[in-house]
């Protein structure tokens, strides 16, 4: 017993999405199928960038990354609201609701970071052509990455921590699928207004701040894709960015939305849909808008595939 007779909570419990067994079932199945879309989508992206020697730029080795962390950015929450939808036991452990905290929060800054290098690699690549083998050289390209990592391990190591150092002390009923932060601060039995300034703080400096720096490169590259004469030469240039600004909309839109909205117009129900797009339907649509929009993907799958049957 903690002070004032407050049980303190050692496990949380998830609320359901519905009573009825048969809408639970439907869902399970859906969020299965996208599930698995999602890590056969990434697995191949990774696979083809690995094997084919004609994807070996900068832009196919982040690519290459943010299939990685899209993986695990799924792994994180998808597994166990599979399982909710099917036991009667949802419960989650304290520690365990950290470690998932903990890895969907590494996961989604360090996509934010890579996003934005990825955004700059457009910019340098379209604005900079000449000195682009220099300014996004390997050893560039592995300093964005380590660098993207470590402001996630960091930044989500601090949160976490931030947030599980709070009291909780019942009630213990998360009205959410997952470890999510909003939600979590609302169950503390304490004053949460420092720790929800340093979630909102948090989110203007690793959502806002990417996503503007992404708009200003796409600002420079529009500019430099319309003073290219032929329009043969601009559709071509611009078909090499579309696919990763249609991303950057999906993935930024709703993480906007989700933490940045005014507190006064938050929802529970709405916050819930709000995280299974980006949770669930942003990465599966990720690889299929970069497989389908990106002509030299499509010709090096095509090529690996031939390779394959060949053998």
């Amino acid at each position: 017993m903690a002070n004032e007779n407050h049980t303190v909570v050692t496990q949380f419990l998830f609320m359901s999405f519905s009573e009825f067994l048969e809408v639970r079932l439907s869902l399970f199945f859906l969020v299965l199928v996208l599930y698995l879309i999602t890590l056969m989508g990434n697995i191949v992206i990774i696979t083809i960038t690995v094997l084919d020697p004609a994807l070996c730029s900068p832009m196919y080795f982040f690519l290459r990354n943010l299939s990685f962390l899209e993986i695990g950015y799924t792994s994180s929450t998808i597994p166990k609201m599979l399982e909710n939808f099917l036991s009667k036991d949802k419960s989650i452990s304290l520690l365990g609701c950290a470690t998932q905290m903990y890895f969907f929060s590494l996961l989604g800054i360090t996509e934010c970071c890579l996003l934005a290098a990825l955004a700059y690699d457009r910019y340098v690549a379209i604005c900079h052509p000449l000195h682009y083998t220099t300014m996004m050289s390997r050893g560039v390209c592995l300093q964005l990455l380590a660098v993207s990592w470590l402001i996630g391990v960091l930044v989500a190591l601090g949160q976490t921590a931030f947030i599980f150092t709070l009291p909780y002390c019942g009630p213990n009923r998360i009205n959410h699928f997952f470890c999510d932060l909003p939600p979590l601060l609302k169950l503390a039995c304490a004053d949460t207004y420092k720790n929800e300034v340093a979630v909102y703080t948090i989110a203007v400096i690793f959502i806002m701040v990417p996503f503007l720096l992404i708009l200003v490169s796409y600002v420079h590259i529009l500019y430099t894709i319309f003073k290219i004469p032929s329009a043969a030469g601009r559709s071509k240039t611009f078909s090499t960015c579309s696919s990763h600004l249609i991303v950057v909309t999906l993935f930024y839109g709703t993480a906007i939305v989700t933490y940045l909205r005014p507190k006064s117009r938050y929802s529970r129900d709405t916050d819930k849909l709000l995280s299974l797009f980006y949770t669930v339907v942003c990465p599966m649509l990720n690889p299929l808008i970069y497989s389908l929009r990106n002509k030299e993907v499509k010709k090096a799958l095509r090529r690996v595939m031939a390779r394959k049957i060949f053998i």
